[in-house]
């Protein structure tokens, strides 16, 4: 039977193959955009049309992310293939996360709008590139109306009862205990949400409309651009980053060895050097 491989198999599996002996800090970053992205696509054809589509489609999402007040930081910009994908945007919150604002969600909306936003201000077309994006943000501004309770017009309720596999934890069908009527409004809060998101995105790359030029043109030029350079291209320095604490060895302690006990079978614990 085959099992899926974790993060932590991957990045040993990838260090194996380029015949490395121990796991570097690139190996773990590239196992989690495997299991995230999908696997490179280098042998893909793509034209140079194409690559620039590409390229401002996936500026747009970084720079509305960075850009927006509950965004999470910008960590990889790609326009290599990955998966299904022409290119890609990671981004990675800088500490773990359980609880969602609306805030959050809306943002997260607004970000995700943000390739398509792009692609119709730049080049006056829309494409289906953004049909994964679509289907995210749909999904994300319906759960907040009828799971999270975050639509002020419909209160604090939930609407559908989800029956689920319990073993592979998929959604299987929506029992709906809510009338005609109510699934009107709740048809009409998703689109207004998806609309201002989408609105919100294009008002965000039209007012840095250079900065998307940049990034968008640095992408065409190097095909990926990690965090610390998406940050240059802002006009913006990195974080510093965080000095290892280095913890000294616990000194060993135990009965000094003396030569009366050399020839014995005891095992006995030798003393710690004096510090210099």
């Amino acid at each position: 039977m085959a099992v899926e491989p974790t993060a932590t198999g991957k990045r040993r599996i990838l260090a194996a193959r380029k015949n490395k002996k121990t796991i570097s800090n690139n190996d773990m970053q590239e196992a989690i955009e495997r299991l995230v992205l999908g696997p490179e696509r280098r042998s893909r054809v793509i034209s140079e049309s194409e690559r620039q589509l590409t390229a401002y489609h996936e500026a747009g999402h970084a720079l509305v992310g960075h850009l927006l007040p509950n965004g999470d930081p910008v960590r990889k910009v790609t326009i290599m293939p990955r998966g299904m994908s022409g290119g890609s945007t990671l981004f990675l919150p800088e500490e773990d996360i359980n609880y969602v604002t609306r805030s959050r969600i809306k943002d997260r909306i607004v970000m995700a709008l943000a390739g398509r936003a792009a692609e119709e201000i730049v080049f006056s077309e829309i494409t289906t590139g953004a049909s994964s994006d679509l289907e995210h943000v749909t999904r994300n501004a319906r759960a907040m109306v009828t799971r999270f309770g975050m639509s002020d017009k419909l209160g604090p309720m939930m609407f559908g009862q989800k029956e689920e596999m319990i073993f592979l934890g998929r959604e299987i069908s929506e029992q709906r205990d809510y009338s005609e009527a109510v699934a009107e409004e709740i048809d009409q809060e998703v689109r207004a949400i998806v609309n201002w998101a989408y609105d919100e995105a294009r008002r965000v790359i039209r007012e840095n409309r250079s900065k998307l030029e940049v990034v968008a043109k640095r992408l065409l030029e190097v095909e990926t651009i990690d965090g610390d350079e998406f940050l240059a291209l802002m006009g913006e320095a990195p974080p510093p980053r965080p000095v290892p604490k280095v913890i000294p060895p616990a000194p060993v302690t135990g009965t000094p060895v003396s030569d009366a006990d050399e020839g014995s079978d005891r095992p006995t614990l030798g003393t710690a050097p004096s510090p210099a």
